[in-house]
């Protein structure tokens, strides 16, 4: 069965409809779409244009302006001089196979450094701190064992205490 993309509708007043579950949705929600990896394009209600880079681009615009921006503005003025330039066509397939590399490698690193430490790098601290505790416990127990060992108990004879007379 081959999956349909999901169709949002973009009306003039920015209200953006999402067809699949017939409700008006938000740009974070568009968003949290590409983080799940859905299919979908965005188009104009009225004219049925694909509008799908334009949102996608306003969600990285909205993104760099929060928080720490990940393109420098450096970065904006280089990929600016490409358009119009001879190389422009290049251009975005490069930064894709770039970026798709980038991403490749991550998961391998991820996949590697998953297989050193365990599971997650929780599971190491867990067990870090496991360890640490016990080794508390271990003190603490040596530590109460020396002291029962040199202060006498009540009740208990004495050396050198008193004479019997």
């Amino acid at each position: 069965m081959a999956q349909t993309k999901r169709t949002i509708k973009k009306y003039p007043n920015r209200r953006l409809y999402d067809t699949e579950i017939s409700s008006y949705i938000t740009l974070e929600e568009v968003r949290q779409l590409v983080l799940d990896n859905e299919d979908f394009e965005v188009r104009d209600a009225k004219t049925g244009e694909d509008l799908t880079r334009s949102v996608l681009l306003q969600i990285i615009s909205e993104h760099e302006d929060k928080g720490q921006p990940m393109l420098s503005p450096q970065l904006l003025s280089q990929i600016i001089r490409f358009y119009g330039d001879s190389l422009q066509g290049f251009m975005g397939p490069y930064l894709e196979r770039s970026l798709q590399v980038f991403l490749d490698q991550q998961t391998q690193f991820r996949s590697q450094l998953n297989n050193l430490m365990g599971q997650t790098p929780w599971n190491t601290l867990n067990d870090l701190t496991e360890r640490n505790l016990a080794a508390f416990q271990a003190l603490q127990r040596g530590l109460m064992d020396t002291a029962a060992k040199v202060i006498p108990t009540p009740g208990a004879s004495s050396r050198g205490g008193k004479k019997s007379g």
